[in-house]
């Protein structure tokens, strides 16, 4: 039988690295022609996750755990490297040393999920496969605000005209920072609240707003695909962001199903 920790790992790296990737390929897009210094880099890290990703495919879920545990290093190391270049690139901005396509939000959101993807391998390593129940509500808070930046940054690369979608853009943006204010309420409550049945009411209703975030984005992306509606939105960006929100639907099931191990 697989070992849990290995199949995990390949999964987190198989998902990862392909979002690792098409960060670095958004932010080249975004820079200027006179920053061509950064766009190399990200250049550089793209060809860096692409070799990972090749390396992944001679892996399998019967791979030995040693050679997997060594490969969770080897990729750590490769998240740990393009969040610093992400955080340097966001400081920059920030100090105006360089005016960008990319919004400072959006740096730090890539940046937080290369963050996320390294303590994940970390975490993997050290032999946790799922979070302990006071944990559940800190990893729902990353992934709603992550939400919630999406739907604010689909409405900022609406065309104005696109009003109808702007607003919903706008709605979910609202809807999804009342659910982190939320899980940041419960998450205080500790831990009178870590129990069975709240914690699964609580991921039912992420569950539900997810999903119907999930519905738009799918939308949103087949629309866009037909150039149906008028966008500064990438073809590959709106799937990147549907894939995200597939993604925590995932995670958000394998919660419940620890929660039922407990």
């Amino acid at each position: 039988m697989p070992n849990p920790i290995v199949v995990r790992s390949l999964d987190e790296i198989r998902f990862w690295s392909r979002i690792m990737k098409e960060h670095s390929l958004f932010l080249s897009l975004g820079f200027t022609h006179d920053q061509q210094k950064l766009i190399n880099e990200a250049q550089q890290f793209i060809t860096l996750f692409e070799r990972i990703e090749e390396k992944l495919s001679r892996f399998s879920v019967n791979s030995d755990l040693n050679q997997i545990q060594t490969f969770n290093i080897e990729v750590y190391q490769a998240a740990v490297n393009i969040w610093n270049y992400k955080r340097k690139v966001l400081g920059l901005t920030l100090r105006c040393e360089i005016i960008s396509n990319n919004y400072p939000l959006l740096v730090d959101h890539i940046s937080r999920e290369a963050a996320y993807f390294a303590n994940r391998l970390k975490e993997l390593n050290e032999g946790i496969l799922a979070p302990k129940k006071e944990a559940i509500i800190e990893e729902n808070v990353f992934f709603l605000k992550i939400m919630a930046d999406h739907a604010k940054f689909i409405g900022h690369l609406l065309d104005p005209s696109e009003r109808k979608l702007v607003e919903q853009a706008r709605e979910f943006s609202h809807d999804f920072d009342q659910l982190v204010f939320q899980a940041i309420d419960l998450n205080s409550m500790r831990p009178q609240s870590e129990t069975r049945p709240m914690l699964s009411q609580f991921l039912d209703q992420n569950k539900v707003s997810v999903a119907s975030l999930r519905d738009f984005k799918k939308t949103a992306r087949e629309l866009i695909e037909e150039c149906r509606i008028k966008s500064n939105i990438h073809p590959l960006l709106a799937d990147h962001t549907f894939r995200e929100a597939e993604r925590f639907l995932e995670i958000i099931d394998f919660f419940e199903a620890s929660l039922q191990q407990t």
